[in-house]
């Protein structure tokens, strides 16, 4: 049975996940890193190796239990036990109530609450018998208040925090720590670069938006808390942003 500490990351894309896989690969885990398409976690994965540390790639649609639950069987029972799991799938679509169509709601939904369910279980399965592990749900300003156009996407982000809230309270007592990040800001990425230029510069000039480096230190501290001072909710957001 391997024994190497296993990472997972769900929905590791180019700025926050990767973030998160490369600090917990830095500390001896093997970062297993899953996205729908497979193929573009390569760069992620050749980054961490080049740093010295260990990673595995799955492509795996979050949304399809066989898939979420062949997943988990597979690190499980080749690679080693999952110590952490971060849900880290986004959502984040803005679209008029009234041109919201049921698939595109339905999506959203599936994206961020049903993977969240499907994570959140097959990791509960896993860890409970060992009465250790940490399960973090990434979550954003959507998940405390919706906003105008944001129907699908609050509603799918409400509904995580809800899972993440009824998991802390069951998993608590077998030795499972969850926890919720509310990421509250513009996040340094390509995208938000390309967007918004100038908005993106004087931001970054006085440490307005969102380092996804300093996003995952947060992960690897909730993951180190002792049990006596556990942290549930957890909100970050850069010193600009109102609230």
């Amino acid at each position: 049975m391997p024994q190497s500490k296993v990472a997972l990351v769900i929905g590791a894309g180019d700025s926050t996940g990767g973030a998160i896989a490369r600090r917990f690969a830095r500390e001896g885990y093997i970062a297993c890193v899953t996205r729908r398409h497979g193929d573009k976690l390569e760069p992620l994965v050749r980054r961490i190796q080049g740093d010295g540390g260990q990673a595995r790639a799955f492509g795996s649609d979050a949304r399809r239990e066989e898939q979420v639950t062949e997943l988990f069987e597979t690190i499980e029972r080749d690679i080693g036990p999952i110590e952490v799991m971060s849900f880290n799938v986004g959502g984040n679509v803005r679209f008029p109530i009234r041109e919201t169509t049921t698939r595109v709601y339905t999506k959203v939904w599936e994206m961020c609450a049903l993977g969240g369910f499907l994570a959140g279980r097959e990791a509960a399965r896993v860890m409970v018998p060992r009465k250790r592990g940490t399960i973090l749900f990434t979550g954003a300003t959507a998940s405390v208040r919706g906003g105008a156009g944001y129907a699908a996407f609050a509603g799918g982000k409400h509904a995580l925090r809800a899972l993440a809230q009824s998991m802390a309270r069951e998993l608590g007592p077998e030795g499972v720590h969850v926890a919720h990040v509310v990421v509250d800001g513009a996040i340094d990425t390509d995208f938000t670069r390309q967007r918004a230029p100038d908005t993106y510069e004087s931001r970054k000039a006085v440490d307005g938006i969102l380092n996804p480096e300093s996003i995952a230190e947060n992960y690897w501290m909730l993951h180190k808390q002792p049990r006596d001072a556990w942290t549930h909710e957890l909100d970050v957001r850069p010193w600009t942003e109102t609230w």
